[in-house]
């Protein structure tokens, strides 16, 4: 999923994203607001995992949502 698809995507996305990444808040959503690297830097910040391991979700999250 590209940077536009996912911004095109976003607002069906968010509730999905909010099951995976209870701990992500509506403001963290709104700052990443469908770009991959600012959702990825929230889950990192918020579960304390490794830059690396929240891209790898982040990614393998959009893959398997990809419409």
């Amino acid at each position: 999923m590209n940077t536009e698809q996912l911004r095109g995507d976003w607002e069906q996305l968010k509730g999905k994203i909010k099951q995976q990444w209870g701990h992500l808040t509506e403001d963290d959503l709104t700052v990443a607001q469908g770009k991959a690297e600012e959702l990825a830097g929230k889950v990192q910040e918020r579960y304390g995992i490794a830059k690396e391991e929240a891209t790898r979700q982040v990614n393998d999250f959009l893959k398997k949502h990809q419409s």
